[in-house]
């Protein structure tokens, strides 16, 4: 069983990292620029790969994997 900080640090990676796919893919989708003053290939690489390292830590923490 999760003890309660372990789930509340799970479930919190999981949703900003969730939330940041999420939020790069709507700005990929759009056209708009993901980081400001980097270029576009770079900006959206690396927030991919922050929000995919965020989400399996959050699982790996809720023992989702």
């Amino acid at each position: 069983m999760d003890s309660g900080p372990e789930a509340f640090a799970g479930a919190s990676f999981a949703l900003f990292g969730g939330g940041l796919l999420l939020w790069a893919a709507l700005c990929v989708r759009t056209g708009q620029p993901v980081a400001v003053g980097y270029g576009r290939v770079a900006g959206t690489v690396t927030a991919l790969l922050a929000g995919a390292g965020f989400l399996a830590v959050g699982c790996r923490l809720l023992g989702a994997w």
